[in-house]
């Protein structure tokens, strides 16, 4: 199983540095607070998953629907001259890193 995922990591990683796609600057912090929203979803998922409580329908919802209020929360900040990008960039980080930790506490106390 693990030897799927790093391949299809490796083929991710491959594809993506060889289709060269550029961005207008102006789209760059969506973009990114996006890509944060999707990895948060993603560690959630590895979480749960490891937690037995995976759920394709709340991931797929929740990968989605973050990561489009993540843009549009930096939209509409945008609009109204106030850099609401920094929260969603604070939630995002912060949620990361406590997956992160909980995915390490089981990968430790597993092995």
């Amino acid at each position: 199983m693990w030897l799927l995922i790093i391949f299809c990591l490796l083929i991710g990683l491959v594809i993506g540095f060889q289709i060269p796609i550029l961005l207008p600057v102006v789209l760059a912090k969506y973009m990114s607070i996006a890509v944060l929203a999707a990895l948060d979803s993603v560690f959630g998922g590895i979480r749960a998953y490891m937690e037995d409580g995976f759920d394709n329908t709340i991931f797929i919802s929740g990968f989605i629907v973050n990561t489009f209020l993540a843009a549009g929360l930096a939209y509409f900040g945008d609009r109204l001259g106030v850099e609401l990008y920094l929260a969603a960039v604070v939630v995002f980080g912060v949620r990361i890193f406590q997956n992160l930790g909980i995915i390490r506490r089981y990968l430790l106390k597993k092995y």
